[in-house]
């Protein structure tokens, strides 16, 4: 099975097409030199204008400027559009000119990045944190330079991409040969993203079996292990820290024929779509994969599935489909496109999604180009430029219709052509008419998904006979001429699905479409994003659970609860169920508690007490940090040595056998307090505290949590150091309290 080229395929009227268009809106509104200023100050040269702001200003520097080089590389194959290519080669020449100066073969914006290298080089390494030596991400920061320039030369066969890469990939090959297998395996203990992807995507382009080997060199091995003996491990990762390791495994796993790494690829794939996905295709809470048999985090949670998580799972469940032949994984490739990317772009003035909450009652932020540079930016840019590539495929003869979108294919070799006519998911058919240089005699295979009931197929108007298999290929082998027209018909039901872990939380689904409903507009804090740290997270105010609508009733009534309008949309009560991705600038539900006529007023009570304490909690607390949490911690400037993170009792924590800090707020000098708590007993002989350089004012320590009285000062940098070169308590939360 294999994919048509971008340029084979074009988006016809329709959400998608849309989506394209909007995305390139934004693509081409966004500065060149703004996003190559990080390389040009890495390289010693002058700037041409000033670099973005937000996380392109304080450590992530250049990361977005990787992922738009594979934004105009696919958007250009995708449309033709000449601009897009003028910007990609101009984006180019300039790396190159960077890669020239520093005379080495690297070129990157990492922030003081010839010394951070050069650390690493000679193995000085603390890889204790998420990022690496006190840096943010840097392995995940260059990865994103490696697979744009991967992706200009794929999608644009241009050479200078090629060159740059190669010598890139040649000095980071040179950059950790002295290194033991130790020291890379401390390094990849950090967040690195897909960087052994890229090494198998340089063997592929070069045959160069240095890279094959690099690829396989950069493998986690403690994250791989429990996957090869098909044991979750996963609860409390870093969600997209882990996703993109597994996109390396599976291409060095084709490219070696290593059937054992190829099964646990497909364990994790399968472990994650079935146990740790919910109804729209994402997954994770604040970034971090939540327990299998409890989502009751992320329903409380304003930071629901991630982008880039979805991101890396389409992408991972495409190089599958294409590997084996299953249209099992088209089904989820399909559901996480129209619910979970698709939605996660504002259609009409554009904007990115982060978080996805599944909260009942909240919202969503969306970037601007000019405050946002989030990780799902850099993923949100390219995540609307290729929803061609998977809508056909093909074999060596014959062509595969995966999709129901509408769009034209140019099989040139072939001189097979033909165009999909839809308005799914609002109308249940499409439409395909065959243009053909010459008779010729192939198959035509219709995916029938597991959702399709009483699939059917007409050519030229006539029923074709068929098994009724979902989830499979319906194939339609004749002699075909120009003009022979196939039609595709089915019909859709909606169905109820509760989250992974069995709770009483249920989602309307209907056929793959994942219906919610707009329930207000008040108060939507941070709607479009400024240029803070965590301008990605809602900021206005939570709902209480107990507000959120319910079905309540006898299990065979839910489902008749919701009355069929028109297009997709449905009345339930006083709410009105649409496609998700319809649903924007407003709070929303997607899914609902159900409950028995009998048990609904006890359970409310006891969900409004749990509501009315966290709310009384909150109301009190100036500032928190959560340990262990990447996006927390990065957003209180975290640093530390020999200090470690971990998942335990339910919650992530961090220790040290050296030195861990944290800058908290303390807005308005409200706070009076500050509660460090801990999952183990404290000793206090055995850490040292200090609050601004000073030792903290110790009030109390019992029941694990320790209570500092704060002085007058907005900003409180917490320092939190071993005295004895052993292991400091698993410290989980720092909260500041106004009493």
């Amino acid at each position: 099975m294999q994919s048509f080229d971008l340029q084979d395929v074009r988006l016809t009227d329709g959400p998608f097409k849309n989506a394209q268009d909007v995305d390139m809106t934004y693509i081409l509104e966004l500065e060149p030199d703004r996003l190559l200023a990080p390389y040009l100050i890495d390289a010693g040269l002058p700037v041409k204008d000033e670099r973005y702001g937000n996380w392109e200003s304080i450590g992530l520097d250049g990361h977005i400027a990787g992922h738009y080089l594979s934004a105009l590389a696919m958007l250009y194959a995708s449309t033709g559009n000449e601009e897009l290519k003028t910007r990609l080669d101009y984006m180019l020449s300039e790396l190159e000119r960077c890669q020239n100066a520093n005379d080495n073969g690297y070129v990157g914006g990492i922030p003081e990045g010839k010394v951070f290298w050069e650390r690493i080089h000679t193995g000085d390494i603390d890889g204790s944190g998420f990022g690496l030596n006190n840096t943010w991400v840097p392995l995940y920061n260059i990865h994103k330079l490696f697979a744009g320039l991967i992706d200009a030369y794929r999608f644009t066969d241009s050479e200078q991409a090629k060159s740059i890469v190669i010598k890139l990939g040649d000095w980071f090959v040179d950059l950790i040969a002295p290194l033991s297998e130790a020291q890379i395996q401390n390094i990849l203990k950090t967040e690195h993203g897909g960087i052994n992807e890229s090494f198998a995507d340089l063997y592929m382009m070069t045959n160069n079996e240095t890279y094959l080997k690099t690829a396989e060199k950069l493998t986690h091995k403690a994250f791989l292990e429990p996957l090869l003996n098909e044991e979750d491990k996963l609860t409390g990762l870093h969600a997209n820290t882990q996703i993109p390791k597994v996109l390396g495994y599976e291409k060095v796993a084709e490219l070696t024929d290593d059937k054992e790494l190829a099964e646990a690829v497909q364990f994790f794939w399968r472990d994650v779509t079935q146990t740790r996905s919910v109804a729209f295709g994402g997954n994770s809470v604040a970034e971090h994969f939540n327990p299998v048999d409890d989502f009751s985090g992320m329903v409380k949670s304003n930071q629901g599935p991630e982008t880039c998580n979805s991101y890396n799972m389409v992408r991972l469940s495409k190089a599958l489909f294409l590997d084996h032949n299953d249209v099992s994984y088209l089904d989820f490739y399909e559901r996480t496109l129209y619910n979970h990317i698709l939605s996660s772009q504002l259609p009409e003035k554009g904007g990115f999604v982060y978080f996805t909450p599944i909260r009942p009652n909240h919202y969503r932020v969306y970037s601007q180009p000019e405050t946002s540079m989030w990780c799902c930016v850099g993923s949100g840019l390219e995540n609307h430029t290729k929803y061609s590539e998977l809508i056909y495929s093909h074999n060596q003869n014959d062509v595969f219709v995966n999709l129901f979108i509408p769009s034209t294919l140019n099989w040139e070799e072939k001189g097979i052509s033909l165009t999909q006519s839809t308005k799914f998911p609002y109308e249940n058919q499409s439409e395909i008419i065959l243009n053909l240089k010459n008779k010729q005699k192939f198959i035509v295979n219709i995916r029938q998904p597991e959702w399709a009931e009483n699939f059917e197929i007409l050519v030229n108007g006539k029923v074709q006979k068929m098994n009724d298999k979902p989830s499979t290929y319906r194939s339609i082998e004749r002699k075909w001429k120009s003009g022979d027209k196939i039609t595709v018909r089915f019909k859709t039901s909606t169905h109820l699905e509760n989250l992974p872990d069995g709770s009483n939380w249920v989602a309307f689904v209907d056929g793959p479409i994942v219906l919610a409903a707009k329930t207000s507009t008040e108060d939507l804090d941070g709607l479009f994003a400024d240029d803070s740290r965590m301008g990605h997270a809602t900021h206005g105010k939570y709902i209480p659970l107990d507000e959120a609508y319910a079905l309540v009733g006898d299990k065979d009534s839910y489902l008749s609860q919701a009355k069929e309008l028109e297009n997709l949309h449905y009345s339930l009560d006083s709410l009105e169920l649409q496609p998700f991705f319809e649903v924007h600038d407003a709070r929303y539900q997607m899914y609902f508690q159900t409950y028995s006529a009998g048990e609904y007023k006890e359970k409310q009570a006891i969900l409004k007490q749990q509501e009315l304490d966290a709310a009384a909690l909150e109301a009190k607390t100036v500032d928190k940090v959560s340990c262990g949490e990447q996006q927390p911690e990065v957003g209180h400037l975290y640093k530390g040595e020999k200090s470690y993170s971990g998942y335990d009792e339910d919650r992530f924590w961090r220790s040290t056998r050296g030195y861990m800090s944290y800058q908290l707020s303390n807005k308005n000098r409200e706070g009076q307090f500050l509660d460090i708590s801990a999952l183990d007993d404290i000793t206090l002989e055995n850490i040292d505290i200090s609050i601004n350089e000073i030792p903290a004012e110790i009030i109390s320590s019992e029941n694990k949590t320790i209570r500092i009285k704060l002085s007058d000062n907005e900003l409180v940098n917490v320092k939190m150091s071993s005295t004895n070169d052993k292991p400091t308590p698993r410290f989980y939360e720092l909260r500041i309290l106004k009493d």
